[in-house]
């Protein structure tokens, strides 16, 4: 029998205020939890003994409603959509007096890792499975064993498809099972879909039993090593977790009050689990976003979790922000209606303007002109402008930073994902790594060793500040066309008297180099007497002597240095989960890290920083994904290359096979015409959604031509023609 909840479904455009609202219903219902729990073993000291505990609720509170049955435990479970939101809701939680309350924030991904692992012995138990704790494979590694899983079978059905590689369709795959996983579908069902979904895109698919024998293959193995993914944790959760009687009962006593914040970015599989806490009669709030579905095509699914809204005690908030109260509508009827009169608000709104060029050379170096003269003139700051792109090429995001860095204004690029190997401390430390363990000979060129030779030379000083390094490339150039010995087996660098003409490098180079020599030697002989345990020592070691003496580090050269120290870390405990299984020596394994950073499919992604509660203050440079992701708002918006057809593009943001697992599609062909108006949405969405989050001033940035030389004539380039007239 289903019982009645307490729950608030709060609905509102971007900025409407929905977010506060949920922070206004924590302060009303936690202190609630004092009031019904005094005999409760669940209670808190901290939550029994405050003031606010104390104190009785006087008067009807707006959202109120009675409990439908007494309340269990003390600590409130508060979801936010991605890992950035949730420390920003945190932070605000945190800020309030009722904020002395025990809470946990989550993300849905994140509630779901902590649970499989958190019951993991019944898990072992149900599914009897050996008993090993378990750990998660990050996606570089787990896209590079299902390579090796499947290489038999990858020879047998060909994955060549035009355009996409082996490792990119083995990434596809692995996708399709977490999409599987977080729509609730089982992994037996995953062949009928893919035929039933695929059949009208493509008339040669013909994988689809494979592909779900496959991915079964790769979750058993996996399991039997105690080795987990995003996947197989959203299917542990979904089909043996979440119905388990035992963690039912557990789950009912832990949580009295579920707060959830932007819902339309949650998978079907966070519906069921909050349709578990609405059972139960739990208080519940959750918002949503109409306007929102970012991560749809990333398993989100908004329209199945809108069907929480019947549960719900509704509260609209209707209030328009931004430039979206004038500009929303009459843009829309521009660009899907093509209408033919033009509103004065496009017409004549100052706060709309327009930089046109033909190149998009021109177009890069005349929006960061008008930013360097609005910032100089004091119109704006810095920290209040966006610069938001369909898609950031490497060119466009360093073109503008050094072009605003070089007139005084930082600049504040939001997830830039470069690959490790970009950085030169990393390719350094990969060639010595190459060096010292002996095999991997034809991972190193000449090249590779001056680069290294620079990189690791101490900085000479100048004026006490630290100046050019004491190698720099000529003569490092030299000692590695006189000094290395290339080989198979074990490649080696010489003694700096190998070089006949050795007096031309000077005392500096020279001194510099025989430091490296030196400790290149040592670590050999420590490996050949075993007394190198680990590559990931060795990592630390040539950090610790060749990097972190340098005062001169950047904050984002520390940053790569840290990831590449979690990635070796990963990989080498994966490997030693692996040891027995595998005849392979940490030779072989040295060689196979270098070549797996080598192929870029590791990036750099380091923390970000205004998650430590440190804001920037610097230019915003972001995609649309990435902007809307982040729930920021600016007073000026530049929405560069206005006039590409990516526009109108999901991109990167839509996974492979993405639609076919939302619950209204599943068993449905996926048609162009599904796909047309999938998009013609999505970028309704993102025009209300940004116009939503700019305040004064909109400049539409369109180049006549791309990178590439094409005629840019996308969904907005009406738009842009109009402001430019």
């Amino acid at each position: 029998m289903t019982v009645l909840s307490p729950a608030v479904w709060i609905t509102g455009g971007s900025l409407s205020g929905k977010t506060t609202r949920l922070i206004e219903l924590f302060c009303e219902w936690t202190p609630l939890l004092g009031e019904t729990n005094q005999n409760s073993e669940f209670r808190t000291q901290e939550s029994a003994t405050s003031p606010s505990a104390r104190k009785k609720t006087k008067g009807k509170r707006r959202g109120e409603v009675p409990l439908s049955r007494p309340l269990t435990g003390t600590t409130t479970l508060i979801f936010a959509a991605n890992s950035d939101n949730r420390m920003v809701l945190a932070e605000r939680l945190t800020a309030i007096p009722q904020g002395q309350y025990s809470f946990y924030s989550t993300t849905p991904l994140g509630f779901f890792q902590d649970e499989v692992i958190l019951f993991w012995p019944l898990l072992v138990e149900t599914l009897g499975l050996k008993a090993q704790f378990p750990l998660r494979l990050r996606p570089e590694t787990e896209q590079e064993l299902a390579l090796q899983l499947w290489s038999r079978d990858l020879e047998i059905h060909s994955l060549e498809r035009p355009g996409v590689s082996i490792n990119r369709r083995v990434r596809q795959i692995l996708d399709v099972l977490q999409l599987a996983a977080l729509s609730g579908t089982s992994i037996e069902d995953i062949p009928q879909i893919l035929a039933a979904g695929l059949i009208s895109v493509d008339q040669s698919e013909t994988l689809d039993q494979p592909i779900g024998l496959w991915l079964k293959q790769w979750q058993n193995w996996c399991l039997q090593r105690g080795l987990l993914t995003y996947g197989i944790i959203a299917d542990l959760y979904s089909q043996h977790l979440l119905r388990h009687p035992i963690y039912q009962n557990h789950l009912q006593h832990r949580y009295p009050v579920v707060l959830a914040d932007d819902v339309d970015e949650y998978p079907t599989l966070a519906r069921h689990l909050f349709e578990f806490f609405l059972d139960q009669g739990k208080m519940a709030a959750f918002t949503y976003n109409p306007n929102g579905a970012i991560r749809l095509g990333l398993g989100a699914d908004p329209n199945d979790l809108a069907g929480l809204k019947s549960r719900c005690q509704v509260e609209a908030l209707n209030s328009q922000a931004g430039l979206g109260a004038d500009l929303a509508q009459p843009i829309l009827d521009l660009v899907f209606d093509s209408a033919i009169a033009f509103a004065d608000a496009l017409l004549f709104s100052t706060q709309i303007q327009s930089i046109q060029t033909v190149s998009r050379a021109d177009l890069l170096r005349k929006t960061a002109e008008q930013i360097i003269a609005s910032v100089k003139a004091g119109e704006v700051q810095p920290n209040e402008i966006a610069v938001i792109a369909p898609g950031l090429d490497a060119i466009a995001r360093y073109t503008l930073r050094e072009l605003l860095l070089h007139a005084g204004i930082t600049v504040d690029s939001m997830q830039e994902q470069r690959p490790l190997v970009s950085s030169p401390l990393v390719r350094a430390l990969l060639t010595l790594m190459a060096l010292i363990y002996s095999g991997n000979g034809r991972l190193i060129h000449r090249d590779a060793i001056a680069e290294m030779l620079v990189t690791l030379s101490p900085s000479s000083t100048l004026n006490g500040q630290p100046s050019t390094p004491m190698i720099d490339p000529v003569r490092a150039g030299l000692l590695a066309d006189h000094c290395f010995i290339p080989d198979l087996e074990k490649p080696r660098l010489l003694p700096v008297t190998a070089f006949p003409r050795w007096d031309r490098l000077g005392h500096q180079a020279t001194t510099a180099y025989e430091q490296i020599l030196h400790w290149v030697d040592v670590q050999q002989q420590q490996y050949q007497q075993r007394l190198l345990t680990s590559p990931v020592m060795l990592l630390d070691r040539g950090i610790q002597q060749f990097l972190m003496v340098k005062s001169s580090l950047r904050a984002d050269q520390l940053s790569v240095l840290r990831e590449l120290m979690e990635t070796a870390m990963h990989y080498w405990e994966v490997q030693n989960r692996l040891q027995g299984q595998t005849a392979i020596s940490p030779s072989e394994q040295v060689g196979q890290f270098i070549q797996l950073l080598r192929r870029g499919v590791i990036s750099a992604n380091p923390y970000p920083v205004s998650s430590l509660g440190i804001k920037p203050g610097g230019v915003t440079l972001g995609t649309i994904f990435q902007y809307r992701a982040s729930r920021a708002c600016h007073r000026w918006h530049f929405w560069l290359d206005v006039g590409s057809p990516l526009w109108l593009s999901g991109g990167a943001s839509i996974l492979w096979g993405a639609p076919l697992f939302l619950t209204e599609q599943q068993n449905q062909p996926w048609t162009v015409e599904n796909s047309m108006e999938a998009d013609r949405q999505r970028l309704r969405r993102i025009i209300v959604d940004l116009l939503s989050r700019v305040s004064d001033r909109l400049i539409l940035c369109h180049s006549d031509l791309a990178v590439n030389g094409q005629e840019q004539l996308g969904p907005l380039y009406q738009l842009s023609v109009i402001r430019h007239q």
